[in-house]
């Protein structure tokens, strides 16, 4: 048997004593390569089949820590719609989740400056696996609960997504049914409660060289306090990404990428805890590698910054 008592001692009880609620969906620093994952309406928005996989080591040193691996396709479809296939996997504690969702994006040109907004639908199914005999708990009436393999629950989410050449702004809820999920903190199946996302962004021209990029990432559950991201990017000579993450309450991070190829793209970011957690891991590793299949006739004259 697998023990993981850092995982429900410390964890658990840090989160029950600072009265935060527990981790429901995934997290991401790097949201602003992830955006599929946490808005549709920015499926296909690139303007040519783009493919990301993105890692991410939460909390290492604690056993039981989450660990998220994503997966993400998406191309346009004519001149205003764009499709998507995302799919995610996502690992705590005793518990296995598998998210597993197409997206669609219609966009409308709201002016003759090529101001968008996508409307966007996602739908899937989520696959959840909780094996209680991994694991020493707090609570010892846990290894009375049946173990959960593989139940099918359905996803239904939506977003909008306004964007320009320079700005960008959205709304979206990745799923409107409140399905069971692992609460870490009362070590029980709960139910999921209802996630609204908020995601916001401009770039700034400093010079022909070097652009700047602050932005947002806004998360509210319903019942809990808000999840607040703050960022800011520079982009130097169209290759280089060199940035910081504050999240509020929770931890400060470095963030760093690299435009290999017009076609490949690298990063990576560090995320170092500041709440109660830092005295129990050595931080978080988030990598990601993006694909994009840029046409001779479409092939931009630099990389869009989101």
């Amino acid at each position: 048997m697998k023990l993981i008592p850092k995982y429900l001692l410390i964890i658990g009880s840090i989160m029950a004593g600072v009265s935060v609620y527990g981790q429901q969906d995934p997290q991401f620093t790097q949201y602003n390569y992830n955006t599929m994952t946490v808005n549709p309406g920015y499926t296909g928005s690139r303007g040519h089949l783009a493919v990301l996989s993105l890692y991410r080591s939460q909390w290492v040193g604690i056993d039981g820590s989450p660990t998220t691996v994503t997966f993400g396709i998406d191309t346009p479809i004519g001149l205003f719609d764009g499709i998507g296939l995302s799919i995610i996997q996502d690992e705590l504690g005793p518990s296995e989740e598998t998210y597993i969702d197409g997206n669609y994006s219609h966009q409308l040109i709201l002016n003759d400056r090529g101001h968008r907004l996508g409307l966007g639908l996602k739908a899937g199914v989520r696959l959840l696996n909780i094996d209680w005999s991994k694991g020493i708990f707090r609570d010892p009436d846990v290894v009375f609960n049946q173990n959960i393999d593989n139940r099918v629950l359905p996803t239904i989410g939506a977003g909008i997504f306004y964007y320009t050449e320079k700005s960008y702004f959205g709304i979206s809820t990745p799923n409107v049914f409140t399905n069971q999920h692992f609460d870490e903190v009362e070590e029980s199946e709960a139910l999921e409660r209802m996630h609204f996302f908020f995601i916001g962004g401009h770039v700034f021209d400093l010079n022909a060289e070097l652009k700047f990029k602050p932005s947002f990432f806004v998360k509210h559950v319903l019942g809990a306090p808000l999840s607040v991201d703050l960022s800011a990017n520079f982009l130097l000579y169209e290759k280089l990404n060199l940035g910081v993450n504050y999240r509020w309450d929770d931890s400060v991070s470095a963030l760093f990428g690299f435009q290999l190829s017009p076609k490949f793209n690298i990063g990576y970011a560090y995320d170092y805890t500041t709440n109660l957690l830092n005295n129990y891991n050595s931080g978080t590793h988030e990598i990601f590698l993006r694909y994009e299949l840029i046409s001779l006739t479409k092939k931009m004259k630099s990389p869009r910054f989101f």
